[in-house]
């Protein structure tokens, strides 16, 4: 075999892995019974407390939400306003980056 075989199966074999890593989600927790995914999450500039998430639970992708771990809310896409619950994901969104 020549050694442009093995280059081309090295190279094969990291793209296949770096294909194949980036579709999984950015963490996955067992959270209250449930499978609790953060598919994507960004931390606001401006304010440090804000976090910009999706998350699915058991398999079901929410939506993008506005995570407000000061005030204990979230902001859904139509600007609807919702308290975290008790054993809420949303809970597990904010534990994960708490500083304190």
């Amino acid at each position: 075999m020549s050694i442009w075989k093995y280059v081309t199966l090295a190279l094969l074999l990291i793209l296949t892995n770096t294909v194949v890593l980036s579709v999984f989600p950015f963490i996955c927790r067992n959270y209250d019974g449930h499978i609790v995914c953060i598919l994507s999450i960004n931390r606001s500039a401006k304010n440090y407390w804000e976090y910009r998430a999706s998350v699915s639970v058991d398999g079901v992708k929410n939506p993008k939400e506005v995570y407000n771990c000061r005030e204990r809310v979230k902001v859904k896409q139509d600007k609807t306003v919702v308290s975290f619950r008790q054993n809420d994901p949303s809970e597990l969104v904010c534990s994960l980056f708490n500083k304190s």
